[in-house]
C-alpha cells in the first residue's frame, strides 16, 4: 500500500519511500523532504482511529513517532507550528545557517551520538575564542581564554562542591535522594550567597549561571549541578556541552527521524483539547477537526500544557509543574553580524547585563557572526540598544544586523529550555514521567538525564514514552 503524505514539501512525491529519503544527498536534502510533512503509514481513512496520536513534532515527538511506527503502530503527529523542531529551529541570517533555538550537541551524549551514526551526519566543532572579556568591577577586562576559563574552573569547583556525591550517578538523579533534601531547595542565588566571594568573583559566578536560568533567583542549584556532573564535573566539560554543531543544522537529525518514520505529520494543527471517552481518546484541533486514538503522547514543553483542555484533568504533579513553570521564563537568543574586530571574542557580563553571554561564530567578509543570550533589560527590537550592548564587550564594534528569538513570547513554547526550579527535582521525579490513563508525556523538560536544554534528554524521554505507549496501545 502506498504511504500517505500530507502537504508534500518542495514537490516531494507521495511515492518517495523512506529509504530513498535517507539516501538523498546529505542532511539538507533530508530536511527539505520532510520539513513540511512526513511520509505516513497506510491508514484506512481520516475518520478511522489511530493507535497513537503524538502532540508535538520536536525531538521527543520525532523519537516517539519513529519508534512507534517501527513497531507497527499507526501514528499521527499533530504540530501547531508550520515546521518541525519545536524549540529547535534551524534558519538563516546574514546568508548563513543559524540556530534560533537549541544550537549544540556535546561530547558524551550517547543517544545523540547514536543518532548521528545512524544517519551518517557529521559534526563541526564550534569556533574557539581568541580572547575572553569578563566583568572587572565597574567595567570589563580582556584576557586569554586559558586564563579566564581556568579561573572560572576554580570558582565552579567551589560552587558545585558536593555535587559529585549527590549526583554520583547523574543519569539517575534520584540515586542519592537522601543527600538531595538539603540542596534541592536552593536556588542558584541561594548557593552564590553561601560562598565567600569577592565582588568581581561574584560578578563572574552570577554572570555565568544567569544565562542558563534567566534569573539566579528562579533556577535551582540541582538543575545546573546535574548538568555539571553529566559533563564530567569540570568547567571544561560543562563548557564543551556547547561545542558541537551537526552538519546540516540542528534540525537535520530530527528530519532524518521523520523521514525514516511512517507516521503522518500534520503541521499547522494546534490541539485545543484531549478527552477520554470509553476505549478511545479524542483530540480536537483549533479548526474543529477531531481525531481518535487508543493512546495520546503529549510531547510539548511543560509550560504549554495548560493551553490544552484535558478531560479528565492532569494529575497534580503535572498541574503543579505547569503552574510553577519549568521552561526558563526569559530566554532570548540573538544573532549578530558585527564588524570592527578581528578577534573571536567570548564575553560575559554580570547577571544584570543586557547581553549576558556572547559567543563567537563564523567569520564573514569584513566581520563576524556572534550569538548571544540577552538579559531582560535589553529591548532586542531597538537596534541602537543592541549595538550599545555589543560595544560593552567590543568597543569598536559596528552592528551590521541582528536577528532575535524571544522564546518567552512564543505561543508554542512559553519560555525557553527547561531548567528545574528549587524543589522540583524531588517533587516531580519520577511521577511526572508516568502515564495518566491512556495519556503519555514526553519532552526534554521531564527527562532524567540531560534534561531541559539538551536534545539528548528529548530523545531519552521519547524512547521511554514510546515504550509506555506501546504497552498501553496493546
Amino acid at each position: 500500500m502506498r504511504p500517505h503524505v500530507d502537504t508534500p514539501a518542495n514537490g516531494t512525491s507521495p511515492g518517495v519511500g523512506r529509504r530513498s529519503l535517507l539516501k538523498a544527498a546529505g542532511a539538507t536534502a533530508i530536511a527539505s523532504a520532510v520539513a513540511a510533512a512526513g511520509t505516513g503509514t497506510a491508514h484506512a481513512s481520516e475518520d478511522a482511529p489511530w493507535d497513537v496520536i503524538v502532540i508535538g513534532a520536536g525531538y521527543a515527538g520525532g523519537t516517539v513517532a519513529r519508534e512507534l511506527t517501527a513497531r507497527g503502530l499507526s501514528t499521527l503527529v499533530l504540530e501547531a507550528r508550520d515546521r518541525i523542531g519545536g524549540r529547535v529551529w534551524t534558519s538563516t541570517f546574514a546568508g548563513e545557517r543559524v540556530e534560533l533555538g537549541g544550537g549544540w550537541f556535546g561530547p558524551g551524549q550517547q543517544l545523540v551520538e547514536r543518532e548521528l551514526q545512524r544517519y551518517s551526519i557529521g559534526t563541526t566543532l564550534d569556533v574557539a575564542p581568541t580572547v575572553a572579556v569578563m566583568p572587572d568591577g565597574n567595567g570589563y577586562r580582556s584576557a586569554s581564554p586559558e586564563e579566564t576559563f581556568g579561573r572560572l574552573g576554580t570558582l565552579f569547583d567551589e560552587f558545585y562542591a558536593g555535587s559529585a556525591e549527590y549526583f554520583s550517578r547523574p543519569l539517575e538523579p534520584l540515586h542519592r535522594k537522601d543527600l538531595l533534601e538539603t540542596v534541592d531547595r536552593l536556588s542558584l542565588a541561594d548557593r552564590i550567597g553561601q560562598l565567600d566571594l569577592s565582588p568581581v568573583d561574584h560578578q563572574w559566578v552570577a554572570g555565568s549561571t544567569a544565562p542558563f536560568a534567566g534569573s539566579n533567583d528562579w533556577g535551582g542549584l540541582t538543575g545546573l549541578a546535574q548538568w555539571y556532573q553529566l559533563a564530567g564535573g569540570t568547567y571544561d566539560g560543562f563548557h564543551s556541552t556547547m561545542s558541537l554543531r551537526p552538519d546540516g543544522g540542528m534540525t537535520s537529525v530530527l528530519s532524518a527521524m521523520f523521514a525514516e518514520s511512517t507516521a503522518v505529520v500534520r503541521l499547522n494543527s494546534r490541539v485545543t483539547s484531549v478527552s477520554r471517552a470509553g476505549a478511545w481518546t479524542q483530540v480536537r484541533l483549533s479548526g474543529g477537526q477531531a481525531y481518535r486514538s487508543r493512546v495520546v503522547v503529549v510531547a510539548t514543553p511543560v509550560n504549554t500544557w495548560n493551553t490544552i483542555a484535558f478531560a479528565p484533568g492532569l494529575p497534580k504533579v503535572h498541574a503543579d509543574a505547569v503552574r510553577e513553570g519549568v521552561g526558563v521564563p526569559h530566554a532570548t537568543k540573538v544573532w549578530l553580524h558585527v564588524r570592527g574586530s578581528s578577534e573571536a571574542v567570548y564575553a560575559q557580563s554580570d547577571e544584570t547585563g543586557p547581553i549576558q553571554l556572547l559567543l563567537p561564530q563564523q567569520e564573514l567578509p569584513g566581520g563576524r557572526l556572534y550569538v548571544g543570550f540577552t538579559g531582560p533589560s535589553l529591548d532586542v527590537s531597538d537596534r541602537a540598544a543592541v549595538q550599545a550592548a555589543v560595544r560593552r564587550f567590543i568597543p569598536k564594534a559596528t552592528l551590521v544586523g541582528h536577528r532575535a528569538m524571544e522564546w518567552s513570547k512564543d505561543t508554542y513554547a512559553r519560555g525557553g529550555w527547561g531548567l528545574r526550579r528549587p524543589g522540583q527535582l524531588l517533587r516531580q521525579l519520577p511521577a511526572i514521567q508516568e502515564p495518566h490513563g491512556q495519556l503519555v508525556f514526553a519532552g526534554s523538560d521531564i527527562a532524567s538525564g540531560w534534561y531541559g536544554a539538551f536534545v539528548e534528554g528529548a530523545i531519552e524521554s521519547g524512547l521511554r514514552a514510546a515504550d509506555q505507549a506501546v504497552t498501553l496501545a496493546r
